[in-house]
């Protein structure tokens, strides 16, 4: 009985030796091999994986799962960590966040719900690979949350609930690999040949309101219609000179379409951060103007929050794996309020940052748990006021409204009307107020309706896709409907601003109205973090109509998140078919055409309703068509063959890039796929070699990598040859003036076509065509120079120019386009650039062209040309001064590119 008993006790204490060891969470060393923060040592996404599952397997307090796939096709996780009692009601707190953010019910039912509820923190890391402590913070906090048994961790552990996700998995994996790549540590470096990024690199995190890359609309699923945190925490590198990190609150403006609960909340996390590094002797954090950073844009991972009612926390700090220092910056030596406890040159280890961030991330974590409750009301009062808003006339703020007021007054001043009241606490008198925020054409529409039988209704469905990641209420007509006097067919789409997220509407739909930004009157302009202006709907270039009263109608709500697609038809029987040039997907179909050997034509002038330029294609095309109409929202209208039409054939596309990457090159990379084209990267040593015309008929150089007529080029930094591996090498080198322009100079005498946009229209001026830079002034002595910033400043904004649709570059886009225009080139024609058949493609009128954002002596622009096209050999080049490619959500402007991909 003894010898049972005994070995019955054995046994009970092996199985519990074994159920604390299962409990025993993985520290980062014995699974890395190293401290996180270790000088010269990086993890790759591999091991960080491998080290998550281990991590959720062996403790209870960590569920791991995967939000979607990357662009490379790797999991992207997410890391839910909350007290193990919590994940039996996880479902309901989701719920709970959910209602509340959308805040579709009353005061009472909510506060039922926040007493019931528990704030969710979001906090992420790695969205921009070089930035090497985003990812690595992660693992440590991962590791602090899991295994960590201290009273402020477990009353974290209790009452919040949070998401650790890691913002760009492939981008880990080809930075660490290329940095660790050495064995000499020293000699380390994040030179890496591509962008961090399949596609877009940098970019990655001017993405969130377009939602085109997978881990974009990963990411905005989760954050606005799956979980919808309270706190979304961004990290980022690097801090400014002379500081250790920048971080909350932000330097103005901010947008003048979110709560003013927004600012305020970000006074408060803000200053629980900056507390939490003072307490713990830890220097250099700067706020408010001693950084750059503010809360004016929408598209960033950590901005887009902002209009969703949800407090976006950004923070960019030092520090690298490759030991480094706090430079001596004299003026960031003074305590003042942006920097009240400056850091002293010193050296820096990569350890330090990881320090400095966990501590930033227990801050925000414990100001979730001393205003949970806080947290959940706040985000249902902003979303019941803005529900309220779209219910009644709302007026937005705008600087333009204020200087109506102004005007308005100084207007009755002048006719004797009005004279401004003395004392220096005086104002002006209320009617002028009232004058202005009282009329009904200044004020916010009620809804947006996207009509059904426009022309090109699957790139109106692309922006309501758009809308939809981002967790916007779509309705639906069920039926025919009629709104204004004016009627709508059946499966138009509806877009009312009564909805939590009306700040995200009204920014998508209505002009960005920048504030005049100078460093002092009279001086120059301070530069916006971003775009000053980027309105979505017009980029898209579809046909949206403004509501002005409240309006309704057979609507059906479209389920948060669910994606549309064009209606599915079945193509009408015909023995041939042409298809509508205005259209973007058109051009989808037609390449599906041509690979599969379909001769396509395209009209010389306008057939049965459809513009010239318009596709036709014989029944042979019948079964691709077919496909067009099921799945592309592309009908072909049966037709014979029309009498005036040229035989189109795919052209052999070379696109620009270098080594390391350009992100508009990139962009364009998957504009491309997407609209099924093929194409081959070239790189300047391609170029150099000459004989471009035996593999392409068409180059396309988009944005960077042109060197300034004059200079002979070079200067982006890259490896020597011997420090990489040889599938590199190719991408080597520099466009040059004395190499690379007289090969494309041979390349047009040819025949070959090139297309240059943005800053790659410097190439027109290399090649001494008879075109000048329209923003130029003569000096004193004769030289023509840039015009300064004081006199004229265009940032990022949407401008909008006419267009001569005339011109086969130019078949399907209407007369005038909306452009995003972000310091682009004008250019003024030479006397005799007619007479060498230059022809004008798109230009600016008399009147100020900008539609939204910020454009500072917008005179200068007066009968600018935006773009043309100039005969050169037997080739042409085309030069188009806007983006008409920008970040791939400029689609009205897609057509001017893929017009110029056939022979």
């Amino acid at each position: 009985m003894r010898k049972d008993l005994r070995s019955l006790f054995l046994i009970l204490l092996l199985l519990a030796g074994f159920q604390m060891q299962a409990q025993q969470v993985p520290s980062p060393k014995s699974h890395f091999g190293f401290d996180i923060g270790d000088d010269y040592m990086l993890a790759n996404f591999t091991q960080t994986e491998a080290y998550f599952k281990k991590v959720a397997e062996s403790s209870d307090r960590v569920v791991m799962t995967s939000i979607g796939k990357t662009e490379y096709g790797r999991d992207q996780p997410m890391l839910i960590i909350t007290a193990p009692k919590n994940f039996e009601n996880l479902d309901r707190f989701k719920e709970i966040s959910q209602k509340l953010a959308r805040a579709e019910m009353s005061r009472e039912d909510a506060e039922t719900l926040i007493a019931q509820g528990k704030p969710v923190v979001w906090i992420d890391g790695g969205l921009h690979a070089n930035e090497v402590v985003g990812p690595h913070q992660l693992i440590q906090t991962v590791y602090e949350l899991a295994s960590r048994n201290d009273e402020e961790t477990l009353k974290i552990l209790d009452e919040v609930i949070i998401l650790l996700v890691h913002a760009n998995p492939d981008g880990m994996e080809i930075m660490s690999d290329w940095y660790m790549r050495k064995e000499d540590p020293t000699q380390r470096d994040q030179n890496i040949p591509i962008l961090y990024q399949k596609y877009v690199g940098h970019d990655n995190n001017r993405d969130f309101y377009m939602n085109n890359m997978s881990e974009a609309t990963n990411m905005s699923l989760q954050q606005y219609v799956e979980w919808i945190p309270q706190i979304i925490y961004n990290h980022h590198q690097s801090g400014p000179a002379g500081s250790v990190l920048a971080g909350p609150p932000y330097r103005d403006p901010f947008n003048h379409v979110f709560d003013p609960l927004i600012i305020t909340s970000l006074d408060a996390v803000g200053a629980a951060m900056i507390n939490r590094l003072h307490q713990e002797d830890k220097p250099g954090y700067t706020r408010l103007d001693g950084s750059v950073f503010s809360t004016w844009w929408n598209g960033g991972l950590r901005t887009t929050p902002y209009y969703h009612n949800q407090i976006g926390i950004l923070t960019e700090i030092i520090g690298n794996p490759t030991p480094s220092s706090v430079p001596l910056v004299p003026d960031r030596l003074i305590p003042n309020n942006g920097t009240p406890y400056p850091v002293t040159p010193r050296d820096w280890h990569f350890k330090t940052s990881i320090e400095y961030s966990v501590s930033l991330n227990y801050a925000i974590l414990n100001h979730a748990v001393r205003h949970g409750d806080e947290l959940l009301r706040n985000i249902y009062i902003m979303g019941r006021r803005s529900i309220e808003k779209g219910q009644k006339d709302t007026w937005t703020m705008y600087p333009k409204y204020a200087q109506a007021v102004e005007d308005a007054f100084e207007q009755a001043r002048k006719e004797g009307k009005a004279q401004r009241p003395s004392g220096w606490r005086a104002g002006l008198p209320k009617e002028f107020y009232d004058e202005v925020y009282t009329d009904q054409a200044r004020k916010d529409p009620y809804g947006y309706i996207l009509p059904a039988d426009q022309a090109d209704f699957p790139t109106a469905i692309k922006f309501l896709n758009a809308l939809i990641k981002s967790g916007i209420l779509v309705h639906k007509a069920t039926e025919n409907f009629t709104v204004n006097g004016k009627s709508y067919p059946a499966g138009s789409y509806i877009v009312k601003t009564a909805q939590a997220f009306r700040p995200h509407v009204i920014d998508m739909f209505e002009p960005q109205d920048h504030p005049n930004d100078f460093l002092y009157p009279g001086g120059p302009p301070i530069r916006p973090y971003d775009a000053a202006g980027w309105t979505l709907a017009y980029q898209m270039g579809s046909e949206i109509d403004r509501i002005m009263e409240d309006f309704d109608g057979p609507f059906e709500a479209v389920p948060y998140g669910e994606i549309q697609s064009p209606p599915a038809k079945a193509l009408a029987n015909g023995s041939g078919y042409l298809i509508d040039v205005r259209g973007n997907n058109s051009f989808m179909a037609v390449n599906d055409l041509l690979k599969a050997k379909v001769k396509v034509y395209r009209t010389t002038e306008e057939v049965n309703g459809l513009p010239a330029g318009s596709f036709y294609v014989g029944s042979a095309g019948k079964s691709i068509l077919q496909k067009a109409a099921q799945e592309y929202g592309v009908y072909g209208q049966p037709a014979s063959r029309p009498k005036s039409v040229t035989e189109v054939k795919p052209a052999r596309i070379g696109l620009f890039d270098y080594y390391g990457g350009s992100m508009p090159s990139g962009w364009v990379r998957w504009m491309l796929e997407q609209f099924h084209y093929d194409y081959s990267l070239v790189f300047p040593q391609e170029i150099d070699a000459g004989n471009l015309n035996e593999k392409y008929d068409v180059l396309l150089f988009i944005g960077p990598g042109i060197p300034a007529a004059g200079s002979r080029g070079g200067g982006r930094s890259q490896p020597d040859a011997t420090e990489i591996d040889e599938k590199y090498h190719h991408m080597l080198g520099n466009f040059s003036a004395d190499k690379s322009v007289p090969a494309i100079e041979e390349f047009l005498e040819n025949g070959g076509n090139v297309i240059t946009v943005g800053s790659a229209t410097e190439l027109a001026f290399h090649l001494g065509l008879p075109v000048k830079d329209a923003l130029v002034e003569l000096g004193s002595d004769g030289v023509e120079r840039p015009l300064s910033g004081e006199k004229y400043y265009i940032p990022g904004s949407v401008l909008e120019m006419y267009v001569d649709n005339s011109l086969p570059i130019n078949y399907g886009m209407g007369e005038k386009s909306y452009i995003m225009f972000n310091r682009s080139p004008v250019f003024h024609l030479s006397p005799e650039a007619s007479k060498e058949g230059v022809k004008v493609l798109s230009w600016f009128g008399e009147e100020e062209p900008l539609r939204s954002g910020w454009a500072w002596g917008q005179a200068y622009l007066k009968n600018g040309v935006t773009a043309f096209e100039a005969p050169f050999g037997k080739g042409r080049l085309f030069a188009f001064g806007p983006e008409i490619t920008f970040r791939s959500q400029s689609h009205g402007t897609f057509k001017m590119l893929f017009n110029g991909l056939y022979r």
